[in-house]
Parts: C-alpha cells; structure tokens; sequence
C-alpha cells in the first residue's frame, strides 16, 4: 500500500542515466530558482512603508530614494553573483565563497545561514502568499496556519517528484505573474502620466517631514532590502543547469536582475503615486490593484497570481536547500544521507527535512509574515556581507587580468550589504535576536559532524586502524523461550556453522518453570548445553546481559568470537507484530553495541 501511494504522489523511479533529463533549460530555471527574489515584491515595499509610517504618512514620498538605494544594491549584488558563477562553477555560493577566501568558520557562518534561509524561504514565501490569499477572502483568515501548511506539503510532493516535472509545472504561475504585474505597472503610469491620479494622494517628493532621521530612513532602507532575499538562490544551484551551466545560470541571473528592478521599482513608484497606507490585513499590492482597477476582474487577477507566485516562491528553497547540504555533505559538515538521490534522481533527504522544517516554523509563527521577514532578511544578508567579502580577498590575492572593477563592485556589495545588516540588528534586534545563538549551535553542530566523520575516516582506513584480530574460533550463545519450530530453525543454522560450542540461555521468571524445562530441554537436544538464568526483576535483557559479559571474558583470553544466534518468527501480516512482546527485537537492539560480539538474527517466516 506504501509503495502504491508512493508511487501515485511521487511517480515512477528514473534510472540514474536520465539525470541529463532533469536539468533545467533558462526559462525553466528563471521560473523556479528567480521565483524568491521576484516574489519578494510583493511585500519589500511594504515593508519600506511600515517603517516611514511610523513617523507620518507624508513621508511615504522617502521611498522614491530609499528604492534608488536598494536597486543600487541589486546591481552590485547581481554584478558580484555573475562572477562567483564563472569562479564558483560547481555551485555553493556564499559557502564556497567565504570557506575557499576567509576560512572555514566564515564558511560554514555562511552555510548555515543559508540553509537556515532556506527554510525561512518557504515559511515566508507561503506565509506571505497565504496572506494574499485572505485579503481576497477575508472569511479564510482564521485559517492561515492550516492552508500555508497544506501548500508545504503540496510543494514538498512536487518536488519529490524531480526538479524538471516542478519547474514545468510551477513556470507558468511565475509568468502570469510577471504579466500581471507589468499590466498593472503599465496602467498605473498611464493613469499617473494622465493625470487621472489625483495630486492630493501623495505628499511632492522633496517636502520637509518633522521627525526624519538618518536611523529611520536606514531601517526603511533594510527593510526594503528584504526585497533582494533569493538573489543567491542561482549562484548555489549551477548544477541544475543544463550544459554550458555557467553560462546559462550567469544569463538567467542577470535577467532575473533586471525583472526585480523594473518591478520594485514600479511597485515603489505606484504605492507613492496612489497614496496607499500599509495595513494589517491587507497587503500593500492588493491595494494598488483596487485603486488602478477597482475590485473587478483584473484585481482578482493579480490577488490570484501575487498569492501564486508568493507560495511557488518557496520552490526557490526547494532547489537550493538539497545542492547546498550536498556540497556541505561532501565537505563532511552535515550527514552523508543528503548526498543521496532518491527515485526520481533529486536529493530527497533535503527536500523532506526542509519539508518538515518549515511546517515547524509556520506553526510556531502562526504563519505571520511580519514576524519571520526581519530574521529571513538578515540571514540572507550575513552571506551576502562574506560572500562580498570572500570575492574581494580572491581578486586581491590572485590579482588576474581586469581584476580592479571586479573588486570595487564587491567592495561595495560587501559594505553596503554589511551596513545593512547592522541596521537589522540594531533596528530589529528583538526579532532577531535569535540568530545569535542558533547560528553558533549550528556552526558547533557542523564541527562535531565533521569531527565524527574524520574519525570514523581514520578508524575505517587499511593504513591507520589497528590490525584485525585472529579468531580461533565461534562460541554461540542462543536465547530460547520455548521448545519451538523457531528455536529449532535457530538451532539447527548454529550447527551448520560447527561453532567450537552452542550455548543455549534460557531466562526464567518462576523456579518451578526452571526445572520443567530444563527436564524437557535434556530429553529434545541432549547435545546442546542449557543454561538457565533466574529473573528475579522480571528482565529478560539484563541477566542475558551479564552472561554474554562472562562469556565474552572468557573467550577473549582464547581469541574466540562471541555470536548471539537471536530466533526469530515473522508474521505473515505486518500488523501481527504488535499483538507480540518483541523480545527478540528488543535483545538484538541491546547487544548490538556490545563490543566483540557478532548479533545474528534467524528468521522463520509464518505461512498463515
């Protein structure tokens, strides 16, 4: 039945020579890797507006400037990612970039940034686009948590079912919602240009506002700056490119680029222009609609698309999430299980876990976007400041021909980037507080892994583990319960094997019990040596415990190899085990870390 639903949600496995099939085309990659960064429209200017509000909404006409600021930003952003794609081929990003250039701390404060980003990715792009959806239909509000967790789980099935099958699926809301935007960018200017806006909405760009400060405008500036969360998303997830990749993720980045401009921009230039007010219930971008159409077809439209593309943007963190822990995997700093393909040859151990994650946190936020931006924000941003960083200590060490623009447009990535994220933390430093002590633990957490991984590395190796001991030979000790087929079975594969001796261990709870058996056990295998152990607590594990310890001391001193033989009967239904103890289960799950001793476990398979 599992199988069968697998199959259904998942489809059929591909073998590992179609892997060429599921690389990703530019229009396909700019769909599903650039679906973060666009989306993020959607709510960066809002964002701007909640700060300026705070002071008066006469000093909206700020977010003409702060908008110029953050598209200053995006150039140097967007710049600087197209060169670690050339330098960085094989993906990685920001993680490639700071551990190649400043170390492996910088690196893996990098790292763990962003998978953590990645999974704010998909608790805010489906928040958010709940959001959207309630404030076309206010009577679903009470319901955010349950419908933001069923897109999770509706995008986590998509992707499980291979990286193209998504993208093909998932391209077309990205589309429409480019085209709805340009529409209502478009008619909003010509209302604008004729004048059809009325002047008394906006306060003129330029007038002096009471209370402005250079704090506020840096916190609009970083809030607006969220708007830029997914510009990395491309430079991480090369691989998924179909050949030359380089070439084609460097291209669909810089269109990818371009797009968010024009529609920040324009979105920036309309809330101005009509006047709008942030408010709590419903989105910046649904307002601009209902003053540029009113609520008819077109503002449904765009409600529709914007909720679309804000949930789809969270299949950015799809796509990067399993490439960024298979390069930390094959650096040993997270576990190996993320290197693994699963049936339709993408890196499902991530898709799964980032998954789960994500559900965790919408229901500890309660799926508000508000809450979750500012720490999503600056775990992009932190990257962002090494990645910056890491290429400006890779031009000057290399110093390689035309290096000079290079790195002037990473410095001032890297400092405005920096000054950005220092205003988070001093803005918003009880929404972000957070990040100071998880990101330590995860960057501890990496250390251990590799640790582990280094040392089993060494135990493992030929060249350093100790040498093999020589057996003598087999002693094998068989737990029994009764006179049974199963016990038969168990005893009669012991003697194939012609073990120096079997040693059959019988635990009792009652005295008379002792003795029966052991009357009968001589008279049906004379030539197996019983041992009974009397339970005085009822346990079965630790008196069997004990015997194997002496045991094992014992054969140690003439180099023998201890073997528990464990009989066990299998049901013919699965659900049949539950109406049994398990104790061979629960025997064999103890002994296994038992040093020097061999667990074998022997099956007899119930015909009804």
């Amino acid at each position: 039945m599992f199988g069968a639903i697998k199959r259904f949600l998942i489809g059929r496995p591909l073998k590992s020579y179609e892997l060429g099939e599921q690389k990703l085309n530019k229009t396909k990659a700019l769909a599903i890797l650039s679906s973060d960064a666009l989306s993020s429209v959607a709510y960066g200017p809002e964002q701007i507006l909640i700060v300026l509000i705070t002071i008066s909404a006469a000093a909206f006409w700020y977010s003409i400037p702060i908008a110029i600021g953050v598209l200053i930003l995006l150039s140097a952003l967007i710049l600087s990612y197209r060169q670690i794609i050339f330098a960085y081929p094989n993906g990685g990003g920001a993680y490639m970039v700071s551990k190649s250039n400043l170390g492996v701390n910088p690196g893996l404060i990098a790292g763990g940034s962003l998978l953590v980003d990645y999974i704010l990715t998909v608790a805010v792009s489906v928040s958010a686009g709940t959001d959207a959806i309630t404030s076309a239909f206010p009577a679903l509000h009470n319901y955010n948590v349950e419908i933001a967790i069923a897109f999770v789980l509706l995008l986590t099935v998509l992707n499980l079912r291979g990286v193209t099958e998504s993208a093909s699926i998932l391209a077309y809301p990205v589309y429409l919602f480019v085209l709805a935007l340009f529409i209502l960018i478009g008619v909003g200017v010509y209302n604008i240009l004729t004048g059809n806006v009325s002047s008394e909405l906006h306060t003129p760009i330029g007038t002096p506002v009471a209370g402005i400060s250079l704090f506020i405008l840096l916190k609009a500036f970083a809030s607006g700056s969220s708007a830029l969360t997914g510009v990395e998303a491309i430079s991480n997830a090369i691989p998924n490119f179909k050949k030359p990749a380089p070439n084609n993720a460097a291209k669909t980045l810089l269109l990818m680029g371009a797009l968010l401009a024009v529609l920040f921009t324009g979105i920036v230039t309309l809330a101005y222009y009509y006047g709008i007010t942030p408010k709590a219930e419903v989105t910046v971008v649904s307002q601009i609609a209902e003053g540029v159409f009113g609520r008819n077809f077109m503002y449904f439209f765009i409600q529709v698309t914007t909720a679309l593309i804000l949930i789809l943007a969270a299949n950015t963190g799809y796509s990067a999430f399993p490439l960024l822990a298979v390069n930390l995997a094959k650096d040993k700093f997270v576990p190996r299980m993320f290197l693994i393909r699963g049936d339709r040859l993408g890196y499902s151990n991530g898709i799964i876990i980032l998954g789960l994650a994500s559900i965790l946190l919408i229901l500890v936020f309660n799926a508000k976007t508000e809450h979750l931006i500012p720490l999503y924000a600056v775990g992009v941003f932190l990257p962002f400041t090494l990645s910056q960083s890491g290429m400006m200590v890779k031009w000057l060490r290399e110093k390689p021909k035309g290096w000079v623009p290079k790195f002037i447009i990473n410095t001032v990535g890297a400092l405005i980037s920096f000054i950005v994220t220092m205003v988070f933390f001093l803005t918003k430093f009880s929404q972000i507080w957070s990040i100071l002590i998880f990101l330590p633990i995860i960057v501890f957490i990496f250390h251990k892994i590799n640790k582990h991984y280094l040392a089993v590395g060494d135990q493992l190796r030929l060249t350093t583990c100790e040498p093999a001991l020589t057996i003598q030979g087999n002693v094998m000790i068989v737990p029994v319960a009764g006179m049974t087929h199963v016990v038969e079975n168990t005893l009669n594969y012991a003697k194939s094997l012609k073990p120096e001796q079997i040693i059959a261990v019988y635990v009792s709870f009652e005295r008379e019990e002792e003795k029966i058996f052991e009357a009968k056990w001589a008279k049906w295998q004379p030539e197996i040596r019983l041992v009974t152990l009397h339970s005085y607590y009822r346990s079965i594990i630790n008196p069997l415990r004990k015997f194997v310890d002496t045991v094992e001391h014992k054969a140690k001193e003439g180099n023998y190899q201890v073997t528990v033989v464990i009989p066990q009967f299998i049901p013919k239904k699965g659900w049949h085990n539950i109406l049994h103890n398990q104790s061979s289960l629960l025997i064999r799950t103890f002994l296994l870390y038992r040093r020097n001793v061999v667990i074998t476990t022997v099956p007899y398979h119930f015909k009804k």
